[in-house]
């Protein structure tokens, strides 16, 4: 299984489809590609999956210069609440700092339950874009955007 498959297989289980978040194949695909886009992976241990193995979770990210963006992050479902979404958070974090960001951001819809981990992995919202994501019944949902110094 790839890296893709691996990263597919979490987000389809992952992202209810009434709030637009997941991306399509092809999306993923497009921002591997890209230079300064990169995909972590953890099993259900916390640990890099094996090649071939199933990955419990997910982060997606794009490094610029001085800061990182948390583009995606996402846990099965059945995994959620052992520790694995901070798990990524701090790896990502991690691989942040050695790469010279000072700073990381990510961005998330208003009324995602995430938010408790993005704030107490030290997240600060920093800004607002009103009515940005529209749900599958046509609702509008803020975007919150936080930073983390690291």
């Amino acid at each position: 299984m790839s890296e893709i498959d691996q990263l597919m297989a979490v987000m389809d289980a992952a992202f209810e489809p009434f709030w637009r978040e997941a991306w399509t194949r092809q999306q993923v695909a497009n921002s591997l590609a890209m230079p300064h886009t990169y995909a972590i992976l953890i099993d259900e241990y916390g640990n890099r999956p094996a090649i071939g193995g199933d990955a419990a979770g997910f982060v997606l990210a794009r490094r610029a210069p001085g800061e990182e963006e948390l583009l995606l992050i996402a846990v099965r479902p059945q995994m959620r609440g052992k520790g694995l979404g901070r798990k990524l958070i701090e790896m990502f974090a991690t691989m942040a700092r050695d790469a010279g960001a000072e700073r990381i951001f990510l961005e998330m819809r208003a009324n995602n339950p995430a938010e408790i981990l993005y704030r107490s992995c030290g997240f600060e919202p920093i800004g607002k874009r009103r009515a940005y994501y529209r749900t599958l019944d046509s609702t509008t949902v803020d975007a919150i955007t936080f930073a983390r110094n690291l």
